[in-house]
């Protein structure tokens, strides 16, 4: 029995047959399960011989009227569609970079029966910063929709426990990649990166470089993750 066969009988013996009855006429859910499973595959990334890099953030985009019919049942699907897409990767080999998130949005363009799917390697971040050092810094580092302080004397990303900025990318050295800062009175603070000999490197703005000096807006990639430098104002609310 195939991994989509078996998709279908869980969620059949879930919720008594009544999800099927409701989509007879519309999408269907091993029709969503068949295309992430696609999803994955066409935007597999070597990492290594026996390791593929794939996304873990799906936005499963439906026509208003599937958006409604779904509701009732996405908690339970997206699970179920979580797991079934766990064993797919599993049997290829592939890597997430963080947690598999699915979520199900309307679409205007879409009509009843038609459904896309969006989606992205997004890798968890960790650090120790709190709520309040992260509002009163005057830099910032955006990852993946987090905001983390760049605070004198600065810090450390990578993948192992050793960093203080810690992204899950399988693309990341343990010990990738040094931002250093240095207050300058009432200027904006004088912020420069360098590679600590990572595997892959970093990319700052597009070129890949040893060492930079960075600005407002600067983005610097380490692995498949951009981090972006923000400068804020005094006063401005984070």
């Amino acid at each position: 029995m195939g991994g989509l066969q078996r998709f279908e009988q869980r969620l059949e013996q879930l919720i008594s047959g009544v999800f099927a009855r409701t989509f007879r006429s519309a999408v269907q859910p091993v029709e969503i399960a068949a295309a992430l499973q696609r999803e994955c595959d066409n935007n597999a990334q070597i990492l290594s011989r026996d390791r593929r890099l794939v996304p873990n953030d799906f936005h499963v985009e439906l026509s208003q009227v599937d958006l409604d019919r779904l509701s009732p049942y996405d908690t339970t699907l997206a699970r179920e569609l979580t797991e079934q897409l766990q064993d797919h990767a599993d049997a290829q080999s592939y890597v997430f970079p963080g947690s598999v998130r699915i979520a199900f949005e309307p679409a205007d363009d879409l009509t009843t029966g038609r459904f896309r799917i969006r989606s992205q390697a997004q890798a968890s971040v960790s650090a120790q910063s709190t709520y309040t050092q992260v509002r009163r810094a005057r830099a910032l580092l955006e990852v993946n929709g987090t905001r983390h302080p760049l605070q004198p004397p600065g810090l450390v990303v990578g993948r192992g426990s050793e960093a203080s900025l810690r992204i899950n990318d399988p693309g990341i050295s343990r010990m990738h990649a040094e931002f250093t800062v240095m207050a300058q009175g009432e200027s904006d603070p004088l912020i420069e990166v360098h590679d600590m000999g990572s595997t892959n490197g970093i990319q700052v703005d597009g070129r890949k470089v040893p060492r930079a000096t960075l600005h407002d807006g600067s983005r610097v990639q380490v692995g498949h993750t951009t981090l972006v430098v923000r400068i804020v104002e005094e006063g401005d609310g984070v």
